[in-house]
């Protein structure tokens, strides 16, 4: 195994941490957190400070069900307005970084590198018929409609200014190919692609996750930074892992920020907690398996991210490097 490099600490989850301030959850909503681009702007910031102040290096931009058809479909706008309300997730993320950095100069705190993440979900979260879950729409949708759908997103990401594009919790093969090869589009954007899985060993449509994993890094491995899974309990993912950079060399980064161990049923909502300790107590040991973006995903909090800073404090022991470039 190589020397242990720098580790980032990403977000946690933003539907359940920005609930806090919104006092509602955005859960069944066909645009679940993107629909308060148009109605909480400044909850959006505060969400992202209470993230930055656990500790986090990377924010991501409340935009993974956000859509060009969505918005116009679900609140009524047109597309230039719906084109806007995308810019706003940047611009809102940026915001918050530039307040965090004003805070740590004014208190005399070390300021850290902050990068944001464009948030890019899968295809059949637009759907909204619980078929992100299962990755289904795979088997009846074209390669062709999800790069069109996916297009318009990617495009006002990147030309708005993210650091990178985080392409996560999809669920399928088909949809991750695109992506992967979409990703050359844009040649000077650097991305991670995290994958939903529905235990230990497939992704939720079913295909080998290590098997997926390893063609899209060997298909982009100039701008793949990482990859992954996220949104799963973490007691799946060592299991995951382990063994992804066999007959690799050098070892595949890896991205994981599981959720707190529960599963989301379409009409129902949050059920099936597993038993599983908090967040924290398994990074020492993915970080052993070549983790370096750790963060947490839906219902984990602020809290939580400050807990995994502390892990990866002690991991690092060194000023935080830069493998994004």
């Amino acid at each position: 195994m190589t020397s242990p490099a720098s580790v980032y600490v990403l977000d946690g989850g933003f539907s359940s941490q920005i609930s806090r301030h919104v006092g509602t959850t955005a859960d069944g909503d066909p645009l679940w957190t993107a629909r308060f681009l148009q109605t909480n702007p400044e909850d959006i910031v505060k969400t992202h400070l209470d993230f930055l102040r656990a500790g986090a290096d990377v924010i991501s931009t409340n935009s993974y069900q956000a859509s060009i058809g969505g918005f116009m479909k679900h609140i009524g706008v047109t597309a230039e307005e719906a084109y806007n309300l995308i810019r706003r997730a940047v611009e809102l993320a940026k915001r918050a970084r530039q307040e965090y950095t004003e805070e740590c100069h004014n208190q005399g705190m070390p300021v850290r590198k902050i990068l944001i993440a464009g948030s890019v979900g899968p295809y059949g979260a637009y759907l909204h018929d619980g078929s992100e879950y299962t990755g289904e729409y795979a088997d009846k949708t074209q390669e062709e409609t999800m790069y069109e759908w996916h297009k318009p997103r990617i495009d006002t990401l990147v030309s708005s200014g993210v650091d990178l594009l985080a392409i996560e919790t999809i669920p399928c093969k088909k949809e991750a190919m695109v992506l992967t090869n979409m990703l050359k589009k844009y040649p000077s954007v650097k991305a991670w692609i995290s994958f939903s899985c529905k235990d230990d060993v497939s992704l939720a449509h079913g295909e080998n996750f290590q098997e997926v994993a390893r063609a899209c890094w060997e298909m982009n491995t100039e701008q793949l930074v990482a990859v992954g899974v996220n949104c799963l309990s973490p007691n799946c993912v060592a299991n995951l892992i382990d063994g992804l950079s066999n007959s690799v060399s050098p070892p595949i980064p890896i991205v994981t920020y599981p959720n707190s161990g529960e599963k989301y049923k379409s009409g129902i909502g949050w059920v099936e907690k597993d038993k599983c300790e908090s967040l924290h107590t398994f990074v020492n040991k993915w970080l052993k398996l070549n983790v370096r973006f750790v963060g947490g995903c839906c219902r984990t909090y602020a809290e939580d991210i400050a807990d995994i800073r502390k892990q990866v404090d002690a991991w690092n022991n060194v000023k935080i490097g830069t493998i994004i470039g």
